[in-house]
């Protein structure tokens, strides 16, 4: 279960290793929507992404003996370097299972840091990520089906209530649901009247899908998006009741808004 409780016990327990982001006004979007709108620049971030804040926390909770015998990560590239990070600060051995799709220099990241770099296919590296796991022994970071995951992202939205504590919605991105999760989480337990809006990529609408059937379901093909860090196949087993209880609305895009946006 994910609690307001886990989530205050992330933000000191990471504090010493990430520092707060900002959150700015943006004049092009205040004219194009009619309203004052921020972005929470986390990718201004340690390894420029909000990843670091879960893998960190998660990484913090683990045991001697788990810490001694190394951990194994599946990633579309942030979380990877984020674990690849982690570990080399808290001196733990790492192994990282990226798609063969991804992006150089998300590798290039991820052997700087020092951990392994293991490819597979974007449909198959969790299990590959499992299989090792069983056979090496090394504990499984999963990059949102986790609470104590969840929890640590949750910290970006603590952050954002506390910088901007009169907002009225938070649109978030999400693929597993580990950042909407704990951000929904953190934000509720503040003023609950805020509304959480999730925004997936149309290609890779894993969430839109699982609502509509009223149960998680799995995408049938890999999905084809600029968004490459939002094509989890499915939502997390996790993360799927705390989004459907938490977020008020789950919003696709095409790629055409996204290449514009990206511009």
């Amino acid at each position: 279960m994910l609690t307001s409780e886990m989530i205050y016990s992330a933000r000191e327990r990471i504090r010493p290793y990430i520092f707060t982001t900002p959150l700015i006004r943006t004049q092009l979007l205040d004219e194009a929507l009619h309203c004052r709108s921020y972005m929470k620049l986390d990718t201004m971030q340690i390894t420029n992404s909000f990843k670091i804040r879960g893998a960190l926390n998660r990484m913090l909770t683990l045991t001697r003996k788990e810490k001694d015998e190394g951990v194994i990560t599946a990633s579309s590239g942030n979380f990877g370097k984020a674990v690849a990070y982690a570990a080399a600060k808290l001196g733990i051995e790492a192994h990282i299972v990226l798609p063969d799709t991804a992006p150089e220099h998300k590798r290039e990241s991820i052997r700087s840091y020092g951990a392994e770099l293991i490819l597979s296919t974007l449909s198959e590296r969790f299990a590959v990520a499992e299989k090792l796991s069983r056979e090496k022994g090394w504990t499984l970071l999963t990059p949102f089906d986790d609470y104590e995951v969840m929890a640590g992202q949750g910290t970006a939205g603590l952050e954002i209530m506390e910088q901007l504590s009169r907002t009225d919605r938070i649109i978030i991105p999400v693929g597993g649901g580990g950042l909407l999760s704990g951000v929904a989480a953190a934000v509720k337990s503040i003023r609950p009247e805020v509304k959480i809006i999730g925004a997936e990529p149309a290609a890779a609408a894993r969430y839109t899908r699982s609502i509509e059937a009223g149960r998680p379901v799995t995408l049938p093909e890999n999905p084809r998006s600029v968004a490459d860090g939002l094509q989890p196949l499915r939502p997390g087993r996790l993360n799927y009741p705390i989004v459907c209880s938490l977020a008020d609305e789950i919003v696709t895009v095409e790629e055409d808004y996204l290449v514009r946006a990206l511009r």
